[in-house]
């Protein structure tokens, strides 16, 4: 006897039909859901249209003081590079041979497979470079912050924040189980009473940027220490805009203020002076100790490649060599704030190589940063979540490679934008 299919009957297979046709229907939904969420995003397209959106913009040469955008070449005021050492022949060799001996990447973790020798050659040179015990090495500055900060602190704890603290610093304590509190921008009296809020026996962790990234100015260091004592707390200072332009051959703004011994914690990153890419948190080798083992993104994420390790040791190495580039950085500082301040521009506090020229006005900020394109001149915009709605500014940077006459004309072509459109008269 053959062997019979058996079929659902129609009145079954119809219910079954409609039963998928429901199932396809309701994840279509679900899956609108997402594109419905965001589909009314368009601030961008609005400043696209208006021929003034100033972000993803393409460079097709290497980082210097002049750079080829859109075809044409540039004075460059939007860099981090502040020792201009991105295209150094020194650092170049020094990354193509890495790449040689080791390959392109480390195929893993520190914790596991992803540890070369020039990994820890360059965690102990920078420990000592900080004047700290230990230190480790992250793939990316912000990955330092994102991992750290929360191992430090637990649910009975606190972090103390500076409310203009980098996004990296936030994003890391939102990560903390601790009580969150932030006090007002450099204001002591404010801090003080954030850590008179707390419970005296608890870990109160102060983590601030030692050089604030959009407005330039420094981090009250000397006072911040005396608090710190008065409440015992411990402080986690984060250097990446301070190493190699503040303090002794570039030690940064601890060592400026001559705190480092009183600082528990400091983080720097690659991809400013060190013309790479990465990041570094030195401290006490017992702290050092309990991160290495602990810290997510440290022991989950795969390892800095060999280029990036070996040109960010050779920049070290130079930074410590050639004292003078730091000196040529604050000569051309000194020159550009002055010029800026005579000019009109409000600068606000500034006190180092990144100069907040405040616009106030988010359009016209994107505005003025086309316009000054249009001149030869490359500055970044900073609004919000960058900073408070009504402190938008431009950023201008200087590296210790621009010369007088580049920033002659920056800051002549720049007054013309801003007077343009009625920033300052």
């Amino acid at each position: 006897m053959r062997p019979v299919l058996m079929l659902p009957s129609i009145g079954v297979r119809k219910n079954v039909y409609k039963k998928s046709r429901i199932k396809a229907c309701k994840n279509q939904i679900e899956m609108g859901f997402l594109q419905d969420k965001f589909a009314s995003y368009d601030i961008p397209q609005q400043f696209m249209a208006k021929g003034v959106y100033p972000y993803f913009r393409t460079i097709d040469s290497h980082q210097d003081t002049e750079v080829m955008m859109d075809g044409k070449r540039v004075l460059m005021f939007g860099s981090n590079a502040y020792l201009g050492l991105t295209y150094d022949e020194r650092i170049v060799k020094a990354a193509i041979a890495a790449t040689e001996k080791y390959g392109t990447g480390c195929a893993g973790s520190r914790l596991l497979n992803g540890t070369l020798d020039i990994h820890v050659e360059l965690e102990r040179e920078l420990a000592a470079f900080v004047g700290k015990d230990d230190a480790l090495c992250f793939s990316t500055g912000f990955t330092v912050n994102e991992g750290v900060i929360p191992q430090l602190v637990g649910r009975s704890d606190y972090i103390i924040c500076d409310d203009r603290d980098h996004a990296s610093i936030v994003d890391g304590r939102r990560l903390s189980a601790a009580t969150q509190l932030k006090y007002k921008h450099n204001d002591m009296e404010d801090l003080e009473k954030k850590l008179q809020k707390c419970e005296p026996d608890a870990v109160k962790l102060i983590v601030v940027d030692g050089v604030f990234s959009m407005e330039g100015d420094l981090a009250n260091l000397p006072e911040i220490i005396r608090l710190k004592k008065k409440y015992n707390a411990s402080i986690y200072v984060d250097e990446a805009h301070g190493v190699g332009v503040f303090g002794r051959q570039g030690r940064g703004v601890c060592d400026h203020f001559g705190v480092t011994d009183d600082v528990d914690l400091i983080m720097g990153t690659f991809s400013k002076s060190l013309a790479s890419i990465g990041g570094f948190v030195a401290g006490d080798k017992e702290v050092i100790n309990w991160l290495r083992h602990t810290s997510r993104s440290y022991i989950f994420q795969a390892s800095s490649t060999p280029a990036a390790t070996a040109a960010a040791r050779t920049a070290l190495r130079i930074l410590q060599d050639e004292p003078e580039r730091i000196e040529a950085l604050w000569n051309i500082t000194n020159y550009a704030l002055k010029l800026f301040r005579e000019a009109g521009f409000e600068i606000g506090d500034t006190e180092s190589p990144i100069i907040p020229l405040y616009v106030r006005d988010t359009e016209k900020t994107f505005t003025v940063t086309k316009l000054a394109f249009d001149e030869g001149i490359v500055i970044n915009p900073v609004i919000p979540p960058a900073c408070a709605p009504q402190d938008t500014l431009v950023r201008v940077a200087l590296m210790a490679t621009h010369t007088k006459d580049q920033v002659d004309m920056a800051v002549e072509k720049l007054a013309k934008c801003f007077k343009q459109l009625d920033i300052i008269k």
